[in-house]
């Protein structure tokens, strides 16, 4: 059995911020895979199914970003896991958007909700760091993952989560370099290796049949000598 952790704030007003990645990629996951219906337990909202041949627990934490380890290691603690039986999908900033990497353990490099994580199971769970970019200056971080994603960022903010989703057997199954592969056909799909047709060239226009000349003798030599 297997718990996977979406980070996000709840609440109708945080949906669609760049924090929320984390629970936009479970809630595609539950619907595409046939989950339950959320329910509320361990300070968050969770919902049962299976992927790929093992039981995997959806947890959502409620309880704002910077106090997720509450709900996590709750849920792990009741289902008797070890951290290693975790994994967190989250924001990542050093990413490019639509980036996908899987990391098992290190650092929590600042973000509030794996800082949180860390201080209530430690650091050896597994994380899914999807990539929303960095807004350039340090001071512009806050505002930058508490704003919606633009319209422009729809198409490629869907590719990936199809690509979780699509990956998210393999993920369970805990063969990584199948789920990264799955993503990658979404958000990078391979281009065709056949080669542009050529294109025909125009045929050259025919020339034109001369004219044939109307005037008589006499106008031919005289207009000789104009």
């Amino acid at each position: 059995m297997q718990i996977f952790v979406g980070l996000g704030n709840p609440g109708n007003k945080y949906a669609g911020n760049r924090h929320n990645i984390g629970f936009m990629a479970l809630d595609r996951i539950a619907e595409d895979h046939g989950f339950g219906p959320w329910k509320a337990k361990f300070q968050g909202q969770i919902a049962e199914g299976r992927l790929g041949g093992d039981k995997v627990v959806l947890l959502k934490p409620a309880t704002f970003m910077n106090l997720s380890g509450q709900s996590v290691g709750e849920a792990m603690r009741f289902y008797k896991l070890e951290p290693s039986d975790i994994t967190v999908f989250h924001d990542e900033l050093d990413l490019a958007p639509s980036k996908c990497r899987v990391k098992m353990g290190g650092g929590h490099a600042g973000h509030n909700g794996l800082r949180s994580i860390h201080a209530h199971i430690g650091e050896a769970y597994r994380r899914v760091r999807l990539g929303i970019g960095h807004p350039g200056r340090k001071e512009m971080v806050a505002a930058y993952v508490l704003h919606d994603f633009h319209k422009a960022d729809e198409a490629w903010l869907d590719d990936l989560m199809r690509g979780l989703s699509d990956g998210a057997p393999h993920l369970a199954d805990g063969d990584q370099g199948k789920f990264q592969n799955a993503v990658a056909l979404r958000t990078a799909p391979p281009r065709s290796s056949k080669p542009p047709k050529a294109k025909s060239e125009a045929p050259e226009p025919s020339p034109e049949p001369p004219t044939e000349d109307a005037r008589n003798p006499l106008q031919r030599l005289a207009d000789k000598f104009r």
